[in-house]
């Protein structure tokens, strides 16, 4: 690993997807591990100007969240433009620039500031590495990823300016806004490649139903829902839209459903991950009139819809870009799906149900998490490290 660390020929820094996807994997493990000791065994951590709850929310998402979505996106972009993205040597530098700020947040916030300036500049360049491809060629239709990755940017330097005390509420617009700019680009990357994964994989014909109507009518009514939670923050205003987005996604779940899918691990789990963001709006939904607990809300689309979704994801897009048989995920995977959808009940369905030992019920949550990525790590080591077995670039 030491020589594939410092040499920019080896193949782990052939395309985003392999050192972004390690990465994320490892400090999956290693933060939510750290978590685990700081929440549940009271672990000191030297954590000022944010609470520790907000530290956690932070590193979850910009810094396991977002680098998933870099390594997707570097090899995304490649394949939806036809030119190469970023590799290499400049691959190293970006893959650097994203460590750097988490292994400095590793430690507390007192070195907050560095960490967010390497954080910033990791992100305007993830911004710049994707928008020069899809300007080289014009293809002005992922003008709406570009859109979100600068959202994110600029999300991210919000935390960092709240955490300043510059910005009066920034690092809770912050992780809030960052949690929902995720969700909607899962809901907006799942349109495009789920159908396709789909028809292709269940080894049967079949078409699914897509309505651009109803892809309209859910992005008009994510945005008035990302404005109303992040910016107004009306309970009702919020709850309503959220039952709009229930009803119209549920809609589009049932189009894309085919028996097919249970029986291959990386599309049931896609469906169950979608199933889990709509079971989020369910439960905003219901939030005015059960008063539920934000915290168990939330988590509901971060373990069960984006947690999940990026172990699936990750699984597939290594296999196929490796050059292996996306149909012939490694034994190990469906255990960690499995074992992440069971993490997702314990932090959100069982704490609804009975609340009196709420901490033991975070602390199975974390633990079937960091077990459930410890086995992708065992499974996909390999895979991201070593070149393609047909012998391609890439």
């Amino acid at each position: 690993m030491r020589v594939l660390a410092i040499n920019p020929q080896a193949a782990i820094w052939n395309l985003g997807f392999r050192p972004f996807f390690l990465g994320a994997a490892i400090f999956s493990v290693v933060s939510m591990l750290l978590w685990m000791g700081v929440y549940i065994h009271h672990w000191p951590l030297a954590v000022t100007g944010i609470s520790i709850f907000q530290w956690h929310a932070h590193e979850m998402i910009y810094g396991f969240a977002v680098a998933v979505i870099a390594g997707f996106l570097l090899t995304a972009v490649k394949n939806w433009t036809g030119v190469q993205t970023l590799h290499g040597a400049g691959l190293m530098a970006l893959f650097a620039l994203w460590v750097i700020p988490r292994l400095l947040l590793l430690f507390g916030t007192s070195l907050i500031f560095i960490a967010g300036f390497f954080d910033l500049l990791f992100m305007v360049g993830l911004t710049a590495a994707i928008f020069q491809p899809i300007n080289q060629v014009k293809q002005w239709k992922q003008a709406g990823i570009l859109a979100i990755l600068v959202l994110l940017l600029l999300g991210n330097a919000l935390f960092y300016l709240g955490a300043a005390g510059i910005i009066e509420g920034g690092v809770f617009v912050s992780l809030r806004g960052g949690l929902f700019l995720v969700i909607g680009l899962i809901l907006f990357m799942g349109r495009r490649v789920i159908p396709f994964f789909i028809e292709a994989g269940v080894g049967y014909p079949i078409k699914v139903k897509n309505s651009q109507r109803l892809d309209q009518a859910i992005i008009v009514l994510y945005g008035l829902f990302l404005i109303a939670e992040v910016g107004i923050g009306k309970e009702w205003l919020v709850a309503l839209l959220a039952l709009g987005l229930l009803i119209s996604n549920s809609i589009r779940l049932a189009g894309w459903y085919t028996p097919g899918i249970w029986k291959k691990p990386l599309l049931w789990s896609l469906f169950i991950a979608f199933a889990a963001i709509n079971f989020g709006f369910l439960l905003m939904a219901l939030t005015p009139v059960l008063k539920l607990p934000p915290l168990v809300v939330l988590h509901a689309f971060s373990v069960g819809g984006i947690g999940l979704i990026i172990l699936s994801m990750m699984a597939r897009v290594t296999l196929g870009h490796t050059g292996r048989n996306i149909q012939q995920p490694p034994k190990t995977v469906p255990v960690a799906l499995f074992l992440l959808i069971a993490g997702a009940m314990f932090r959100v369905i069982v704490p609804l149900l009975t609340s009196s030992v709420y901490p033991m019920w975070v602390a199975i949550s974390q633990l079937l998490w960091i077990i459930a990525f410890l086995i992708f790590l065992i499974s996909y080591l390999p895979m991201l490290v070593k070149p393609r077995v047909d012998g391609q670039f890439g």
